[in-house]
C-alpha cells in the first residue's frame, strides 16, 4: 500500500474540485487532487455539457478564476484554430454558437485550459494528481476524517492519502457514506422545509434523471451505428406525463409543462454571431441542432469543419428508470442510461420523423473522438443531483424562488461566500415527477452550507453543500460549482493559516470577515448588484 500526505487531499477532479485545488495553492498548501476519468473538469469536459450560466456571466456574477477559465477558453481558439476574421475579431467568441451558453465549446479545449492552470503547480511539486482513482474507504477518529483509500479504476493498487482537510468533490458525494457524513439524498419533506414544491413525505430515492450526453454532425454517408441491444424497449418506452414517447419529437416544455414540439435543422446556415444566447430572453431549445451545438461551422475557415457539432443534451436521453445513488444496481442504470442514449442516436439516425416527410438522418455521425467515450458517447454520465451533506445551513425554495420572494431579491446571507443565479431547473426524476422549473432570484452561497454539523474537517466543494433537492436545481451549474469548490478550498487554506476550524470561521465574526477579505482579495463576488431574476 503506497501513502502520501498533502495539507488537502480534494477528491474528485470536476469544476469544484479544480477551483477548490487552485485556491489553496494560491495560499500556498500542498494538494493531492483525485478523479476517476481521463479528463479533469466533470461536466464541462468528460460529462461534456456545455456551460449553464446566467444572463450576465461576461460582466460580472462569477469569481476571477472562473473568468480566467472562460478567458483562456476564447483564447485557445484564437491562438489553435482556423478561425475566420469576423469570428477572431468577435470579443465574446462563441464557438458553437449554442443558444444555451454565451461559450460553447468543444470539451477537448476546456481540458487544455484547466491543465495549463494547474501546470505550474505540478511543476512545483505543491500538486500532485491522481488519476484514474476513486475513493473506495476512508478513515476516521471520532469528528475527523484521518485517511482516505484510494482505488486505481482499472486496477493499477491503491494508495492511502492522509492530510488535515479533504474535500469531498465528487459528482455524487461519494465520501460521505465512506466517512459517515451525515448527508440527505432525494426529495426532502415539505414538513421538513416548508418548500412548496416539496412532497408531503421524503423521498429519498427519487432523484433527478441523469444523462449520458454525445455529440454528432452530420455528413454525407449513412453512419448509422449497430442496433442497440434494448432499442425496442426505448422505442416504445413512454412516460405517463411526456405526451408522447420518449424517442419522439414531442415533450413537456420544462416551464409550463405544455406538451411541445422541438425541430430538428443540421447544419442551418444560420449566422453565429446572430445567435441569441440569453436564457432569460429565451430558453434557447427550439431547434435542438443548434440548442447546444459546441462548433459552429461558419466560425472556421471554409473546409475547416465539413459540419457543425452539436451536443446531445436534450430531454430525451434522460435516464427515468431508476436512481444510481445508495442503491445495489447502481452500476446496472449507468449501463442502461447509456443504452438509452445509443438508442436515441440510432432512432435520430433511422426512424426520427423529418420535417421533409422523411424519416432517419443516416448522415449522422457520432463524435466520440471530440467527448472522449469509447463507445461514441461522453466519457462520464451527467449526474444532477448529488448526496448532500446535512449542513450548519441549509438553502430552500423559499430563499430564493422569485414567486415567495417577489421584489426582495434572495435571502440575504450574513456569511455568504460567492454569488449564483440559475432557475429551479429539475428534469423529470426517478420517482415519476415531471419538470420543476421555477423562476429564481440572483442568489448568495452561505458558508453555512459548506461546513456539516458535525464533521470538522470534511468539506464539500461540488454539488453536495447544504441544498435541498429543490434549489440543488439551481446550484449545480458550472459557475456555481466552481465558486463552491473555490470557497471551500480558501476555506481550508484560511483555516490551517490561522489553526482553526470552519465552524468557528463562521461562529466568529473577526475570522469570517479574514476569510471573507480573502475571497475578495481573490476575486470571489459575495454580493449581487442590484439585478433582477427570471
Amino acid at each position: 500500500m503506497v501513502e502520501i500526505s498533502a495539507d488537502a487531499l480534494v477528491v474528485g477532479g470536476g469544476l469544484g474540485g479544480v477551483a477548490a485545488a487552485l485556491a489553496l495553492l494560491r495560499a500556498g498548501r500542498s494538494v493531492v487532487l483525485t478523479e476517476e476519468y481521463d479528463w479533469l473538469g466533470g461536466q464541462l469536459t468528460s460529462q461534456a455539457v456545455p456551460p449553464d450560466e446566467h444572463t450576465w456571466v461576461e460582466r460580472f456574477g462569477v469569481t476571477a478564476s472562473y473568468r480566467a477559465l472562460r478567458d483562456g477558453i476564447r483564447r485557445y481558439y484564437r491562438d489553435h484554430y482556423p478561425l475566420t476574421e469576423r469570428a477572431r475579431a468577435w470579443g465574446e467568441l462563441n464557438p458553437g454558437a449554442g443558444h444555451v451558453s454565451r461559450l460553447c465549446h468543444e470539451p477537448r479545449v476546456a481540458v487544455a485550459v484547466i491543465e495549463a492552470m494547474l501546470a505550474p503547480y505540478r511543476g512545483s511539486g505543491r500538486l500532485r494528481v491522481l488519476q484514474p482513482y476513486r475513493p473506495v474507504a476512508a478513515e476516521t477518529d471520532g469528528d475527523r476524517v484521518t485517511a482516505v483509500r484510494l482505488a486505481h479504476r482499472d486496477g493499477g493498487g491503491e494508495i492511502t492519502a492522509t492530510a488535515a482537510y479533504v474535500l469531498d468533490a465528487t459528482e455524487t458525494g461519494e465520501l460521505l457514506p465512506l466517512a459517515g457524513v451525515e448527508y440527505v439524498t432525494g426529495f426532502e419533506s415539505q414538513a421538513e422545509t416548508g418548500e412548496p414544491s416539496a412532497p408531503q413525505e421524503a423521498q429519498p430515492l427519487n432523484m433527478q434523471a441523469v444523462s449520458v450526453c454525445f455529440a454528432m454532425d452530420h455528413v454525407d454517408g449513412d453512419h448509422t451505428v449497430d442496433r442497440p441491444a434494448s432499442y425496442d424497449f426505448w422505442r416504445s418506452y413512454q412516460p405517463s406525463f411526456w405526451g408522447d414517447k420518449l424517442l419522439s419529437w414531442r415533450c413537456p416544455s420544462p416551464r409550463t409543462l405544455e406538451i411541445v414540439e422541438r425541430s430538428f435543422t443540421p447544419n442551418p446556415g444560420d449566422d453565429p454571431r446572430l445567435v441569441e444566447a440569453d436564457q432569460r430572453v429565451n430558453p434557447g431549445d427550439a431547434n435542438l441542432w443548434t440548442f447546444r451545438r459546441i462548433a459552429a461551422r461558419d466560425n472556421f475557415l471554409p473546409g475547416a469543419y465539413e459540419s457543425d457539432i452539436t451536443l446531445v443534451n436534450w430531454p430525451m436521453i434522460d435516464y427515468l428508470e431508476g436512481p444510481v445513488i445508495d442503491v445495489p444496481d447502481a452500476g446496472r442504470h449507468l449501463a442502461a442510461a447509456r443504452e438509452l442514449s445509443l438508442s436515441v442516436l440510432y432512432w435520430l439516425q433511422t426512424e426520427a420523423p423529418r420535417h421533409d416527410g422523411g424519416t432517419g438522418y443516416p448522415g449522422l455521425r457520432p463524435r466520440g473522438d471530440v467527448t472522449g467515450g469509447a463507445d461514441g458517447l461522453a466519457m462520464a454520465p451527467y449526474i444532477r443531483e448529488s448526496r448532500r451533506i446535512r449542513a450548519l445551513t441549509t438553502v430552500t425554495e423559499q430563499d430564493l424562488s422569485a414567486a415567495v420572494r417577489g421584489d426582495k431579491g434572495a435571502v440575504s446571507y450574513p456569511d455568504p461566500v460567492g454569488v449564483g443565479m440559475y432557475r429551479i431547473d429539475l428534469h423529470p426524476s426517478t420517482g415519476g415527477d415531471n419538470y420543476i422549473d421555477v423562476a429564481c432570484s440572483p442568489f448568495e452561497i452561505p458558508l453555512g452550507a459548506l461546513i456539516p454539523r458535525r464533521t470538522v474537517n470534511l468539506l464539500p466543494a461540488c454539488k453536495n453543500i447544504g441544498t435541498t433537492h429543490i434549489t440543488n436545481g439551481a446550484y449545480r451549474l458550472h459557475p456555481v460549482e466552481w465558486n463552491v469548490g473555490e470557497a471551500a478550498g480558501a476555506l481550508a487554506a484560511f483555516c490551517l493559516d490561522h489553526a482553526t476550524t470552519p465552524h468557528a470561521v463562521r461562529e466568529d465574526e473577526r475570522l469570517l470577515a479574514d476569510y471573507q477579505h480573502r475571497l475578495t482579495r481573490d476575486g470571489v463576488e459575495l454580493r449581487w448588484p442590484d439585478v433582477t431574476g427570471y
